[in-house]
């Protein structure tokens, strides 16, 4: 995010909301989902959205971190593990649970969980294009460059146009 040639992509409540809605619109037609494993923390909000459309009522969460402090990407961090009780319930037959997260940079994360979860089916509601590879069903793929201004990081303020000139 510190480079200045960045594309911007600031996403509001209400079109996160859609967004979201729209990948369970998507999923609905790709299975009978038996459980969520939303990555956190930006597959919180969609996977909470997702089940509610879905009626999916087991969420469970993997923690994995990927961005330092600064914002930059880090090594990935498992900061907490899935619980056990869900690896034994579906011994090894995964292909029923729907990974949910905000956004696909990389793939890294997409990648270490799909290893975790081998089979289960991967959802995000951005996507670029380094990380497509590594999801199943997405609904807006967005420029490497962009960087998504997530609704729950940003606040409401006056925005410069683009052209200086233009104010």
């Amino acid at each position: 995010m510190n480079d200045l040639n960045n594309k911007h992509f600031p996403v509001s409540w209400d079109q996160f909301h859609r967004d979201s809605k729209a990948l369970a619109w998507r999923l609905a037609d790709k299975g009978e989902w038996s459980a969520i494993v939303a990555i956190t923390r930006g597959g919180l909000v969609p996977a909470a959205i997702v089940a509610r459309e879905l009626n999916i009522r087991v969420i469970e969460t993997i923690c994995i971190s990927s961005y330092s402090s600064d914002n930059n990407r880090g090594d990935l961090k498992v900061l907490k593990k899935l619980n056990e009780k869900l690896i034994s319930t579906y011994k090894n037959d995964f292909s029923t649970i729907l990974l949910v997260d905000d956004l696909v940079d990389t793939g890294a994360t997409a990648r270490m969980v799909k290893e975790i979860i081998p089979g289960s089916h991967c959802a995000t509601v951005y996507a670029k294009p380094e990380g497509i590879n590594n999801v199943d069903t997405f609904i807006t793929e967005v420029s490497q460059d962009t960087w998504i201004f997530f609704p729950w990081d940003t606040g409401l303020q006056f925005v410069p146009p683009i052209n200086p000139e233009g104010e």
